[in-house]
């Protein structure tokens, strides 16, 4: 590096040398021709001397040219310097990341060219190719270290601290939508906010949404009656459904005030997850600088215009009715669906399986408490954000927006998947949907009323059912966090190097053979008790696990219990693919390229549907 810069700058030296000989001689040939006298000739001759003085404008063009070169032969060596600058502030990473195994990258690009193709390719790709190696992979994204973990003892050490939990740089792509809502902050705002949030999806608020899960799931019902014996896409009613679920529960306002529908908003949503899913895996749109000056911007605004519309009107709409001194949810449940008739007496304590994954264990976290909550904290997630914000030192006006954002997306985008595969496992897989229907039959005979909370308890093999479907098909099929510390891991002798990314291979997790024996079955009694007993509890992470757990994890359970078993009381589910045809894409979400499609039949005798 040294004999290059001194190279330059002796040539350098000798250019700029030459310029003042160059410039001395012009010099004094201008002077020669000032000196001449006044007569006709030698005015004459000035004149044509005159005309002579072009030739030293021209050698100072080419002083300045040689200027010009003079300038990218130092620039030259500014960047050889950074360059080994940055190596040699990297050298650390990459002798870390030299011993851990991976596929052989190129050049500069690293092995990007392993995320070109559709979106399905991309997944059968990276999924395939890791299994050429350990439960332990590096991949180069250009310059970008990606370390794939999926040993639940290394996945522990990363989702189990409160220190390494700084998601990763690409979580950015969801800041024009979510803001600093819980998915993407960090640090003592995501601390103070997560304890604000945590409250409003406890048991004993969760149970003051049953009459409205039972409502909105007999509308379904109701809806899907056009469908009887075509194959259609379950996954639209499902959005629809989860979305104005979320709206009168959680955000406690009436679907029917809103201008839009909860598909509208759901759609948008989708699209809004293919744009940023692009935005991943196509290292040319990264940039913003790029990635405004295409297409693909306009549309986002387009998009977000209708995603946050709604939620402005939501929070107006809750506003408005605080203003009333109204409180809770506003939506209306008809008296059919009421189910304070037959509800039993179950203790505010009941621990609910599978709703609260490590109490087995012995770990437990903020949505793992047993005892009640407060009165003034017992409120749905928005009446308790509005009133938090009426000081505005806890949350402000900006922030509620941000968390309304944010749960309305994870809130209904995980579910609909969750439930929509769910239906296709129960259209392949007859046999099973018939335990389910028997357990169902067993609950409610021919009664058509509405599931209680009591009811929920005893769908056991429905809820093992819906367990097996989110092992094989997790919603959220991996997690990214952002490193900045040496991490030392537990497997093997590999130590991750800061300011790497860690992504947690959700999906792979659930299908290890060291856990689930035959992982690519299908299997409901993976979860009876005896086996998940001595099951080491990160080897099931369908809601994350440790601090940034989902913090409406019961909430997604509850309802997908009621929802689901609303459908099978009513319909016969029927799959005319098998699980070998599903086209899973990781679209942020993971769903089917090709649809959720499903027949149904009706079920007799049919549960009433308003």
């Amino acid at each position: 590096m040294q004999i290059i810069v001194l190279f330059l700058n002796d040539y350098v030296f000798e250019q700029c040398k030459g310029c003042q000989r160059q410039f001395a001689s012009n010099y004094s040939y201008i002077s020669s021709d000032l000196s001449l006298s006044s007569s006709p000739i030698s005015s004459f001759s000035f004149r044509t001397m005159s005309t002579a003085t072009v030739t030293p404008d021209l050698t100072e063009s080419s002083s300045v040219l040689s200027a010009s070169t003079v300038f990218y032969f130092l620039l030259i060596p500014a960047v050889l310097l950074w360059y080994a600058y940055w190596y040699i502030s990297r050298r650390h990473m990459l002798e870390l990341a030299e011993k851990i195994p991976g596929p052989k990258g190129y050049p500069i690009i690293g092995n990007a060219l392993e995320f070109l193709g559709t979106s399905p390719q991309i997944f059968k790709n990276v999924y395939s190719k890791s299994y050429e190696f350990g439960t332990t992979v590096k991949l180069w994204a250009g310059p970008k270290l990606l370390i794939f973990l999926t040993d639940p003892r290394d996945v522990e050490i990363i989702l189990s601290s409160h220190v390494h939990i700084d998601k990763a740089p690409e979580y950015r792509f969801f800041k024009p939508w979510l803001g600093d809502g819980l998915l993407i902050s960090t640090g003592q705002k995501w601390r103070a906010h997560r304890k604000l949030i945590a409250p409003t999806f406890h048991l004993n608020v969760l149970k003051s949404f049953i009459d409205l899960f039972n409502a909105n799931s007999r509308e379904v019902v109701q809806k899907l009656k056009k469908e009887i014996g075509k194959e259609f896409d379950c996954h639209d009613y499902m959005s629809e459904a989860t979305v104005e679920m979320l709206l009168e529960t959680a955000m406690g306002v009436s679907k029917k005030t809103q201008d839009q529908s909860g598909y509208a908003y759901a759609k948008a949503v989708m699209e809004m997850c293919d744009i940023l899913h692009l935005r991943h895996t196509k290292v040319w749109l990264r940039p913003d600088l790029i990635f405004n000056m295409t297409t693909y911007a306009k549309y986002q605004e387009k998009l977000l215009n209708t995603i946050h519309s709604l939620t402005r009107k939501v929070i107006k709409k809750k506003r408005a009715d605080f203003d009333k001194g109204v409180r809770g949810s506003t939506a209306e449940v008809p008296e059919d669906a009421k189910t304070k008739n037959y509800e039993k007496n179950v203790s505010s304590k009941t621990v609910v399986e599978g709703l609260s994954y490590g109490q087995s264990a012995g770990l437990k976290d903020d949505l793992d408490v047993d005892e009640d909550v407060g009165e003034k904290k017992r409120m749905a997630f928005l009446d308790l954000m509005i009133e938090a914000s009426q000081n505005g030192v806890v949350i402000n006006d900006e922030e509620i927006k941000e968390q309304v954002d944010t749960i309305m997306f994870e809130g209904h985008d995980t579910t609909a998947a969750g439930s929509s595969f769910f239906l296709c496992m129960m259209g392949v897989h007859q046999h099973i949907q018939d335990k389910v229907i028997e357990e169902l039959d067993g609950i409610f005979g021919d009664s058509d009323r509405p599931a209680t909370f009591a009811d929920t308890l005893e769908m056991k093999y429905l809820e093992r059912c819906l367990m097996e479907t989110l092992r094989m098909y997790p919603p959220v099929p991996i997690i990214a966090r952002q490193i900045n510390q040496d991490i030392k891991l537990a497997s093997e002798n590999y130590t991750l190097p800061a300011g790497a990314t860690v992504i947690i291979g959700t999906f792979k997790i659930h299908r290890l053979p060291s856990v689930y024996p035959n992982p690519d079955k299908y299997d409901p009694d993976n979860f009876l008790p005896e086996r998940t007993a001595n099951r080491h509890y990160y080897s099931f992470i369908p809601f994350s696990a440790g601090p940034r757990s989902c913090v409406g994890r019961k909430y997604a359970m509850l309802k997908l219990k009621i929802l689901l078993s609303t459908i099978l009381r009513n319909y016969r589910i029927i799959s005319d693919l098998q699980e070998k045809d599903f086209q899973l894409q990781a679209d942020i979400i993971l769903k089917r390229a090709e649809g959720f499609k499903v027949r149904l039949e009706p079920r007799k005798p049919m549960a009433k549907a308003h």
